[in-house]
C-alpha cells in the first residue's frame, strides 16, 4: 500500500526582498548648507563652462575628430596622454589621501551621484511637497491632484535631464553650434543617441535609482573599509554619551554632561546600541532604517548586559526622536555604527545639534569625529599613511605643473624615405631623403626653419628655407640631405634641429644617412 505524504501548500517567497522607499526629510544647518553650495558651484561650473568662450573657441571642448582638447589656454593633443595618465594618478592618489583624513568627503559633496540626486530631490519637494505629504501622496490612490503632481515632477526631471544630456554632448561639439543647429532640427545620429543617452541615465540614476546606486552599484563604499583607520574622520554616534535612549519632556532632565550619571563605560554603551538595534521601537519600525554592521550580543563579544533605565536619570541623551533617521538620504540609522551606506552628507549631524539645541543640551551626539576620539582616545592627523599619499600627492601635483608650464608648442618627427636606402647623384655625390612633420601647437601662426648637426660636409639641400604653420597646424616638410661620395660609408648618425621664430623653442630629433658600404 503506498505511503500518504502530507502535503502543505506554501506561499512562495521572492528571494529578492524590495526596500522601502526612502524619503529624506529636509534639514537646515551647516553641513546642508555647504553641501548646496557645493551643488551650486559644481553644477555651474558644469553647466556654465561649455559656454565660455576663450579667443575664437569654446574655452572647454574635446574635440575627439581633431583629437585636440581644449582646456581654456591650454590645448592637449593625443601626444599629450601622458598628462591625462597623471592626472589620473593624481586622483586615484587624492581620493585615498583626503578618505584617509576625512572619510567619504567626496560621497556627500562631490560625487556627481551626490550632486544631482539632491537636484532630483528639491524638485520633488516643490512639486510634491515635504516628507510627510510626499509619504502620504505616493501612499494615496490616484487623484487628478496626484496626476498633476507626479506629471509635473517627472515633467521638471525630463527637462533637467536633457539639458543635461544636451551639455554634456556640447563638451564634444561646440555648443552654441549645437543650439544653432535646435531650430531648424538639424542634428547628426550620434548627436542625438548620446543626448538621449545621457538624459536618460541622468533621469535613471539621480530620480530613480538614487541610494541604490550608492548601496549595491558604486564600489568605493565597499572598500572604503582599506582606507580606514581609527582616526580617520567619520560620522559617528556617540553611544557613551546617548545610551539608553528614550524620550522624555523638555527641560526636565539635563544632558549627561550635566549629571552625575555622566558617561557610561564604553563596553555598556556598546552593548546598549546592540540591544536598541535587535530591539527597535515603533519608531524604528515604521522608518525602516537598515543596520549593516551585524549588531550582536553574545558571550563570544564579552559585552556586559545592556543597561536598563529604571529612573529618568539613567537615560542618556539621545531622545529616541529617529529625525536622524529621517533625514538619512540612504535610509540608515547612524547610531548602529559605521556603515558602508553612509555618504557623510552630515544631514543626521545637523539635525541632531537641532534637537540638542531645543533640549538645552551640548552639541555634538552625532558628530565629526574619529572612532579613537568617542572612546576617549587621543587622535592623530599626522600618520604614516596620510605622509605617504600627500607627499606622493605632492610630487605629482608639482612634476605636472612643471611638465605643463614647460611643455614645447612643437612636435617634430623624422621620417626616412622607405623606398631607397640612398641614391647618387650625377657628380658622384650621395642623397638621403626624409619626411618631416612638424606640429604647431601653439594657437598662434609661427615660421620654422631646419638646420643639422653632423660631420663636416653633410648638408641640408633645402638649407633656410623657411616654413610657415598656422595655428595648431601640422606641416608636412620633405628635405634632403647631401654627403660627398668619400664621405657617406655606411651609416652616418645626424641631428635634425627644427626652429621656431618664438624665443627659445626648438625640437631636435636624431637620424641616420646612409650610403654605400
Amino acid at each position: 500500500m503506498a505511503r500518504k505524504i502530507p502535503s502543505e501548500l506554501v506561499e512562495e517567497v521572492s528571494l529578492y526582498v524590495a526596500e522601502k522607499k526612502v524619503y529624506p526629510r529636509e534639514q537646515d544647518g551647516f553641513t546642508q548648507r555647504l553641501r548646496k553650495a557645493a551643488v551650486i558651484w559644481l553644477l555651474g561650473m558644469y553647466y556654465g563652462f561649455a559656454w565660455l568662450q576663450w579667443d575664437d573657441r569654446q574655452a572647454v571642448l574635446w574635440d575627439l575628430p581633431a583629437r585636440k582638447f581644449y582646456v581654456f589656454g591650454l590645448v592637449f593633443w593625443p601626444q599629450d596622454f601622458f598628462y591625462l595618465a597623471l592626472l589620473l594618478v593624481m586622483a586615484g592618489l587624492s581620493l585615498f589621501f583626503f578618505t584617509a583624513i576625512a572619510g567619504r568627503l567626496w560621497c556627500g559633496y562631490a560625487c556627481p551621484q551626490t550632486v544631482w540626486t539632491e537636484v532630483f530631490i528639491w524638485m520633488e519637494r516643490w512639486t510634491e511637497g515635504d516628507r510627510n505629504k510626499r509619504m502620504k501622496l505616493d501612499a494615496s490612490p490616484w487623484t487628478r491632484e496626484k496626476v498633476l503632481r507626479k506629471g509635473s515632477k517627472h515633467v521638471l526631471w525630463l527637462l533637467f535631464a536633457l539639458w543635461t544630456g544636451f551639455t554634456f554632448v556640447g563638451y564634444f561639439t561646440p555648443i552654441r553650434d549645437l543650439a544653432d543647429r535646435l531650430v531648424p532640427f538639424a542634428w547628426g545620429g550620434w548627436e542625438i543617441f548620446w543626448v538621449l543617452f545621457y538624459s536618460l541615465a541622468t533621469w535613471g540614476n539621480a530620480g530613480v535609482l538614487r541610494e541604490q546606486v550608492c548601496k549595491y552599484m558604486c564600489p568605493y563604499a565597499r572598500f572604503q573599509g582599506a582606507m580606514f583607520d581609527r582616526n580617520t574622520l567619520i560620522i559617528a554616534y556617540d553611544p557613551m554619551r546617548g545610551e539608553p535612549r528614550g524620550p522624555r519632556k523638555k527641560g526636565k532632565l539635563g544632558s549627561v554632561l550635566e549629571r552625575a550619571r555622566g558617561l557610561l563605560p564604553l563596553d555598556v554603551a556598546t552593548s546598549a546600541v546592540v540591544h536598541a538595534a535587535q530591539h527597535r521601537s515603533a519608531a524604528d519600525l515604521q522608518l525602516g532604517a537598515r543596520a549593516t554592521t551585524g549588531l550582536v550580543v553574545d558571550e563570544q563579544h564579552g559585552l556586559p548586559p545592556p543597561p536598563k533605565a529604571e529612573s529618568p536619570d539613567d537615560l542618556g541623551d539621545c531622545i529616541d526622536c529617529t529625525i536622524c533617521v529621517q533625514v538619512c538620504p540612504t535610509g540608515i540609522d547612524i547610531r548602529n555604527g559605521l556603515q558602508y551606506e553612509c555618504i557623510a552628507c552630515g544631514a543626521c549631524v545637523d539635525a541632531c545639534d537641532m534637537v540638542m539645541d531645543k533640549m538645552g543640551y551640548p552639541r555634538g551626539l552625532v558628530r565629526y569625529t574619529s572612532q579613537n576620539a568617542v572612546e576617549g582616545k587621543a587622535a592623530r592627523l599626522l600618520r604614516p599613511r596620510v605622509l605617504v599619499y600627500g607627499g606622493l600627492l605632492l610630487a605629482l601635483a608639482v612634476g605636472f605643473a612643471v611638465g605643463i608650464a614647460q611643455r614645447s608648442p612643437l612636435i617634430v618627427d623624422v621620417m626616412r624615405d622607405r623606398n631607397a636606402l640612398y641614391r647618387q647623384a650625377s657628380d658622384g655625390s650621395i642623397e638621403n631623403t626624409y619626411t618631416v612633420r612638424i606640429v604647431n601647437k601653439d594657437i598662434v601662426p609661427r615660421n620654422f626653419t631646419i638646420r643639422i648637426n653632423g660631420p663636416e660636409g653633410l648638408v641640408l639641400v633645402e638649407q633656410g628655407a623657411v616654413h610657415a604653420a598656422a595655428a595648431e597646424e601640422v606641416l608636412t616638410v620633405p628635405v634632403t640631405l647631401r654627403a660627398p661620395a668619400g664621405l657617406a660609408k655606411g651609416r652616418v648618425d645626424v641631428e635634425l634641429v627644427v626652429e621656431s621664430d618664438a624665443e627659445g623653442v626648438s625640437e631636435t630629433e636624431e637620424t641616420r644617412f646612409f650610403g654605400p658600404f
